[in-house]
């Protein structure tokens, strides 16, 4: 190692220890309000960006064009579930001070920890694929490189950021919320420009509307791009080495301020997917434009109807949702296999297994959208397995002590894993079999 990289690696060191000492004076009470949370805030929106990744682009741009603000109570619902669900795996992670794949190696049976492996990673190839396509799309629309090169080029830069992790959690954190803080400001932007109506929005994301089997369709498309497999996976492990807790009393301070970041990352990425489905609906939803059903195309749309600034962010946002998500889906894999089956490859390794598939239907011409949607039936194939263990481990006083749910938590997280596996199987039927 250089010595100028030497100096980099101990001063993010540095930088790290004052994170955690900065987080004991919270625990200890020394300091409150804003200033105690601030050396919590990271794991949150590390896994938010997989909410609003370009698999969500497609799914709610689709349903805002089609069907106005009807479909936004979709969007609620899917928030309040994943929140629930990040705020279990986070919370599993503190009180054991291990990832789930790694409590599941502990707790089951070999056949079936191998069984969820293998479905995990092809989730997390069928994440990456998504978000692969979406920042290449992204290139490709912004700035003219050809979809092959652009696949590339995404490929060294999700690369070089993915690097960052040598000099510890802090500057790869701060990347991430960077890229969400982003995100969240482009669509600030596009909610300023496309002049949604506010009373409709307010209406259409508490009140339910079915409508027919299209509906129905997108509505499981919008979940099953928004509640992430490896999202789970990875927020377990996320929290677990940050800031060690030495006793009971410090799991519970510590899952506090992990709960008050988890509702600020979740509600950004709420809010994220909203305003992309009222933009479709307020763009073009009302100028007539229904039938747009994919990203390319919406882009091409935005640009007569909002003008070219309009379409230059959604493409920055696009980009940005694209980079960084797929350097999420990275991480969440190396925690997937560490976990699951006990060793790691060379993150270059993974990096360039796990871009292949994009590149080959690039090369090939496959329709990125398509491929987008075939990403999404993938994962909800796999989405029930994180689900179901996380609930079982969760409700286990043995395993989680003072964390252990609480009767209504559990309940509640049930009935949503139900509420999936019912629309995922729907989704696959239709898919498949109508």
């Amino acid at each position: 190692m250089s010595q100028g990289n030497s100096l980099a690696v101990e001063r993010s060191r540095a930088a790290e220890l004052r994170t955690v000492s900065a987080a004991r004076d919270a625990i200890n009470g020394k300091v409150k309000g804003i200033r105690a949370l601030l050396p919590f805030l990271g794991p949150a929106f590390i896994a938010s960006i997989a909410y609003i990744d370009p698999g969500n682009f497609a799914t709610n741009i689709q349903s805002g064009a089609r069907f106005g603000y009807k479909m936004l109570w979709v969007i609620v619902l899917a928030n309040l579930m994943a929140l629930l669900l990040q705020n279990m795996s986070a919370k599993l992670g503190i009180s054991t001070g291990k990832s789930l794949p790694e409590v599941c190696r502990e707790n089951m049976p070999k056949w079936l920890t191998i069984t969820m492996w293998v479905v995990s990673e092809l989730a997390a190839m069928a994440t990456d694929l998504a978000e692969f396509l979406g920042a290449t799309l992204a290139l490709n629309l912004l700035a003219g490189i050809p979809m092959l090169y652009a696949t590339i080029i995404t490929g060294i830069v999700t690369y070089l950021i993915l690097m960052l992790e040598k000099y510890g959690f802090r500057p790869l954190e701060k990347f991430i919320v960077a890229f969400a803080l982003l995100i969240g400001l482009c669509y600030l932007v596009e909610t300023v420009l496309s002049k949604p109506n506010l009373s409709l929005i307010a209406y259409h994301s508490v009140v339910p509307w079915v409508g027919n089997n299209e509906s129905i369709m997108l509505a499981v498309g919008v979940i099953g791009a928004t509640v992430m497999p490896h999202a789970i996976y990875l927020h377990s492990s996320l929290t677990q080495g940050r800031i060690i807790p030495r006793n009971d009393m410090e799991k519970i301070k510590i899952q506090k301020f992990s709960t008050k970041e988890i509702l600020i990352a979740m509600s950004l990425a709420g809010f994220v997917n909203l305003a992309m489905m009222y933009m479709a609906a307020s763009v073009f939803n009302t100028s007539g434009n229904s039938q747009i059903a994919d990203i390319s195309t919406a882009y091409h749309t935005l640009t007569p109807l909002l003008g070219s600034a309009a379409a230059s962010v959604f493409l920055i946002s696009l980009l940005a949702s694209g980079v960084s998500s797929s350097v999420v889906g990275t991480m969440a894999g190396q925690v997937i296999m560490q976990g699951f089956v006990g060793f790691t490859i060379p993150l270059w390794i993974r990096r360039l297994v796990t871009m292949l598939p994009t590149v080959i239907i690039v090369a090939m011409g496959v329709d990125p959208t398509r491929t987008l949607v075939i990403s999404q039936v993938v994962l909800s194939i796999v989405l029930p397995f994180p689900v179901i263990a996380l609930i079982y481990f969760t409700q286990r006083k043995d395993l989680m002590g003072v964390l252990t749910n609480k009767r209504i938590t559990t309940i509640t997280s049930t009935l949503f894993a139900i509420l999936i596996l019912g629309l995922n199987l729907w989704l696959i039927f239709q898919t498949f079999f109508a």
